[in-house]
């Protein structure tokens, strides 16, 4: 009788502790992350859902003569290591972006001009855009 009752207050404590499948995945706005010059603004969103973490947004490139670069680092919740990508907009006006980073504990971001090949000058600080807890 007491592991009847013991199983089915575990099972209710299970039932109460447990994340739907179909639970809504979280998200939190990040941006208006600027070039040095001003002439490049990165801005956007962070979703978190069951497989791991998506960034999207915009990178807005007003001059057009060079490329606006947004570089995002994130560090993997796996392994510790830290994953740069570089994200870059050539065309004057904004364009938008979407990235799957997959489970990380901080993503960082930092925006820049240069190429179509590389960032080159101009760049912000990196500014932390999204840290595990908090």
């Amino acid at each position: 009788m007491k592991l009847r009752i013991l199983a089915a207050v575990a099972a209710a404590a299970l039932t109460l502790t447990a994340t739907p499948a179909h639970a809504a995945p979280t998200t939190w706005k990040w941006g208006g992350i600027h070039s040095t010059d001003g002439w490049a603004t990165a801005w956007g969103k962070i979703t978190v859902g069951q497989s791991g973490h998506h960034i999207s947004g915009n990178l807005d490139d007003s001059h057009g003569r060079t490329c606006s670069w947004l570089l995002i680092k994130s560090m993997s919740a796996t392994n510790g290591k830290w994953r740069t990508h570089g994200i870059y907009n050539c065309v004057t006006g904004t364009g938008t972006f979407k990235k799957n980073l997959g489970g990380v504990l901080q993503i960082r971001a930092q925006v820049c001009r240069g190429t179509a090949k590389k960032p080159v000058s101009k760049c912000s600080k990196w500014k932390t855009i999204w840290t595990q807890g908090g």
